[in-house]
């Protein structure tokens, strides 16, 4: 009751929240959208969040647009935080809340990371700051457990992968969305459009989540692979091209998706 009735004294928390659904959605519409054209024209490049977001500054007043996005992943970044740390939607009445609340922190840091690189990226300076194996060698050196966290982390991603998996085959993510104010053709293509996007999602973590466990008994950073690496995996295999094809579009799927929940989402802020 505490927890909501001090959200209540903040009306901006829920069109922050919002606005950061939309910039979430822009930035995997544009990973999804750059790797089907790799795929089908040989022209984009496949590529994680940094690489969308130096793809928005490269467009016709990029620098605007990047602080756009820029503002918009620090407000999703909030919203994360805000879920991790106040846990206004009862996260821990469930199996795994603990869980659930890390993983909303987790999103809450990579969401701010990539907002700082869009708004380096913006004063020009180019968005150069440490790159994920760098800071999982930092994390290797943390004398003889560093390791075994990366492994622990990668075990979570696989986790979090299965449960995205989950979350769509049971059409869960439903809970969360105020269907009652959508139109019958909206209705009728949400749960079609969420499971297809949350199982891409959820094969492109299990990716990310398999090399950060290689990275941690190997003890070498290098061998992880973030969302580009991961789709350069895909892409790699037998019929490679084709199944590239196929989670790109469901990537893109997850940005429209995020556009979805930006306006139907379920945000007890007020």
């Amino acid at each position: 009751m505490r927890t909501t009735k001090a959200l209540r004294t903040h009306p901006w928390l829920e069109p922050a929240a919002r606005a950061g659904y939309v910039a979430k959605g822009i930035i995997y519409a544009l990973i999804g959208g750059l790797a089907i054209a790799q795929v089908v024209e040989s022209s984009g490049s496949v590529g994680g969040g940094e690489n969308a977001v130096q793809t928005i500054g490269q467009q016709p007043f990029g620098q605007f647009l990047l602080v756009l996005i820029g503002a918009g992943l620090f407000a999703y970044a909030l919203w994360r935080a805000v879920q991790a740390i106040f846990d206004p939607e009862n996260a821990q009445s469930d199996t795994g809340g603990t869980l659930k609340r890390v993983g909303y922190g987790a999103s809450s840091a990579v969401h701010a990371m990539l907002g700082i690189a869009a708004f380096q990226m913006a004063l020009g300076s180019g968005g150069g700051g440490a790159s994920k194996q760098t800071y999982l060698a930092e994390l290797m050196t943390v004398d003889t457990i560093g390791p075994v966290l990366v492994v622990a982390i990668g075990l979570f991603v696989i986790g979090f992968a299965l449960y995205q998996l989950y979350k769509g085959a049971t059409l869960k993510f439903q809970d969360e969305l105020k269907t009652g104010e959508m139109n019958g053709a909206l209705r009728r293509w949400v749960p079609k459009l969420g499971r297809f996007a949350l199982a891409a999602r959820g094969v492109v973590f299990a990716i990310m989540g398999v090399y950060l466990v290689k990275a941690g008994f190997s003890s070498n950073p290098g061998q992880f692979k973030g969302v580009g690496g991961a789709l350069r995996e895909i892409g790699s295999e037998s019929f490679g091209s084709i199944l590239l094809l196929v989670v790109a579009t469901g990537l893109a799927a997850y940005g429209a998706f995020q556009v979805i929940m930006a306006r139907y989402r379920r945000i007890p802020a007020r």
